[in-house]
This record gives C-alpha cells, sequence and structure tokens, in this order.
C-alpha cells in the first residue's frame, strides 16, 4: 500500500491569531446590551413554582420524605439518613427558597 504525503501547512502566528481573532470579532459584532434583572419573561413561572414550594407542595414534598423514612424503619433497617434526609426536606422546603431568592436577588 502507497502511503502519499499530503503537503504540510506552516501556520504562522499572524495565522494563529487571526484564526482566534475572528470568531472574538463575530461575537462582540452580534452581540446585544443585556441588562441584568430587568428581564421578566420567567417571572410568572418563578411566582407559581415558589407559591407551590413554600405552600401546599412544599408540604407534600416533606411528608412524602417522612413517609419514605417510616417506610424504610419499618422494613427493620435503621440508617440516620431515614431520619436526616425528611428534615433536611423539610428545612429546604421550608427555608430554602427564600435564602435562594434572596441570594439570587443579592448577586444580581
Amino acid at each position: 500500500m502507497n502511503a502519499i504525503a499530503l503537503p504540510h501547512r506552516r501556520c504562522t502566528r499572524l495565522g494563529k491569531i487571526a484564526s482566534l481573532a475572528m470568531p472574538i470579532a463575530v461575537a462582540a459584532l452580534a452581540a446585544s446590551a443585556v441588562y441584568a434583572g430587568a428581564d421578566t419573561t420567567f417571572a410568572p413561572a418563578l411566582t407559581k413554582f415558589t407559591d407551590f414550594l413554600e405552600g401546599s407542595g412544599g408540604k407534600i414534598i416533606t411528608v412524602l420524605s417522612l413517609a419514605g423514612g417510616l417506610i424504610g424503619l419499618a422494613s427493620g433497617r435503621f440508617t440516620l439518613a431515614q431520619i436526616a434526609v425528611p428534615v433536611g426536606v423539610g428545612i429546604g422546603v421550608g427555608t430554602g427558597v427564600p435564602i435562594v431568592t434572596s441570594v439570587v436577588t443579592a448577586v444580581i
């Protein structure tokens, strides 16, 4: 089998710079202004999801987690996770949403 050697292309320094600068230039020309926190596209969904977690949805999630832990205890195997997970879920659902919301608002 004969191997055909392709001609070697020498990359010059200018060629490397151009290959890096071209995508940056295109991105800079195509960019538009972005205003952090001014967009309200997902505000209705965020409000609905937050209300769900802070209301009856959060209570349902906590009760289901507690029920899973109790079923695990009833099966005869005891681990600390069966108690810690429902407690963590309850704390996370109860206080996690306001904490995350305040952190995101503070960062933006």
